[in-house]
């Protein structure tokens, strides 16, 4: 009796170990065909694709291509060379242009009277970094205009952009009290010619408009009270000397000009 019973507990054994290794398996293909399943619907064929699709057809930033806006990361520093740039070089005489100016007015270098130089200088309304500079170029104007230095305010940008364009300009210029001319360069034809690439980029005239300094207005855009070098006052004090400037160019600093896209 004994061995029967032990036999009739091992056969009972095996049964339930096969059928729970039946139901297991069951059990094991279902969850496997479930998980399967979700991910045909999170990830499609490339024909059914709902997420964002592969390069070819991507419809944001290509990689590598031509960004819209500024880089992410870009540098606001000047980073192509004046020959890579081209314009005006130290030295070479700038050509007279004749523009709209914010009041309506048509302005040129020839309409001012008893200079010493001018302080031609690319800005915009937009640019953090002209703004940056818009008190110091109205405290510059202020102080050197009655000494033959006039400001000379330029704005490069494409006015496809409204808050770029003639209307926005003399919003700003009100909004600001400029005391110096506020000029547009229709057509985009002054900034290629002088070389200007940034704003603000500042090109110091002599009085026969020979080119004496090219670049930045001083060293510190961010606070005007940290600055410790002034690059354009200098240049103006080395003019006013009879002597060179020193340094001659530096790298502007601010927004790229933005060109018409058509």
């Amino acid at each position: 009796m004994r061995k029967i019973s032990v036999l009739i507990a091992t056969i009972t054994m095996c049964l339930a170990v096969l059928v729970s290794c039946k139901d297991g398996g069951k059990k094991n293909t279902e969850v496997s065909t479930e998980n399967h399943q979700g991910d045909y619907k999170d990830h499609p064929h490339d024909g059914d694709r709902k997420g964002p699709p592969h390069d070819g057809d991507r419809k944001g930033p290509p990689h590598g291509g031509d960004r819209k806006g500024p880089p992410k990361g870009g540098s606001p520093e000047q980073t192509k060379t004046l020959e890579e740039i081209g314009g005006y070089k130290i030295g070479e005489q700038a050509t007279d242009f004749k523009l709209k100016n914010v009041d309506g007015s048509m302005v040129s270098l020839a309409s001012y009277d008893n200079v010493k130089g001018y302080i031609v200088t690319f800005t915009c309304n937009e640019c953090p970094f002209a703004k940056m500079y818009e008190d110091r170029l109205i405290a510059l104007h202020n102080e050197y205009a009655p000494k033959g230095y006039p400001v000379i305010a330029i704005n490069p940008n494409s006015p496809e952009n409204e808050k770029e364009g003639y209307a926005a300009m003399q919003t700003r210029a009100k909004e600001k009290g400029f005391p110096f001319a506020y000029l547009v360069d229709e057509g985009q034809k002054i900034y290629p010619q002088y070389g200007a690439v940034r704003t603000p980029h500042v090109f110091l005239l002599d009085a026969d408009r020979k080119v004496q300094y090219i670049g930045t207005i001083d060293d510190n855009a961010k606070s005007a009270e940290d600055v410790k070098v002034k690059f354009l006052e200098n240049a103006i004090a080395a003019l006013e000397n009879g002597t060179k400037p020193s340094p001659e160019i530096t790298k502007a600093i601010g927004c790229p000009i933005k060109a018409n896209r058509s």
